[in-house]
């Protein structure tokens, strides 16, 4: 495998990892705390899927013909509103992750080097990944925080919980 097919597959699985944490986030909340918000300048969680969802749809569709930010996309109304309950919030989570998805497993290595543009400024392909494996996560860790709060005493850990790093390494090496 050339290191250009191991670059994707890496970010494909990195994708896939950080979507894990979200969806294993919202299995954890009832209806009503999606829309939590802790305060008037904080956004919920219903509101940073919707924004995750709008930069998804806008720079993933057509990804290698057309700019990243695409004409139709509305940035402030994805911090206004809500959506009618939490099956309406994983549908659109989904509906991005799969133009995610559908763009990237469509890419070849040749094409890392390609040009894409993102608001008219230029950016290889492998450039674009990039931002956006720093973008999703930094919302993705935020929904985590915010599941956390909203079920404080009784979320469970998506990691390795407090006090059992010892007893984590125990099992990775086997004693």
């Amino acid at each position: 495998m050339s290191i250009d097919e191991q670059y994707l597959s890496s970010a494909i699985r990195q994708f896939r990892t950080y979507k894990a944490l979200g969806d294993k986030t919202f299995g954890q909340l009832k209806e009503e705390e999606v829309n939590y918000t802790p305060g008037p300048d904080s956004n919920s969680i219903a509101l940073i899927v919707k924004h995750i969802h709008g930069n998804m749809i806008s720079r993933w569709t057509d990804f290698l013909t057309s700019d990243g930010e695409k004409p139709n996309r509305n940035r402030d109304q994805e911090f206004e509103g809500t959506f009618s309950g939490k099956n309406e919030m994983l549908k659109v989570w989904e509906e991005g992750w799969k133009v995610l998805f559908s763009s990237l497993e469509a890419l070849k290595p040749e094409d890392l080097l390609k040009t894409v543009l993102i608001r008219n400024e230029p950016h290889t392909v492998l450039e674009a990944i990039n931002r956006q494996l720093a973008h999703y996560p930094y919302h993705v860790g935020q929904i985590v925080f915010l599941g956390k709060m909203i079920r404080e005493g009784e979320w469970k850990s998506l990691s390795i919980p407090k006090g059992k790093s010892e007893e984590f390494n125990n099992k990775m090496f086997g004693k």
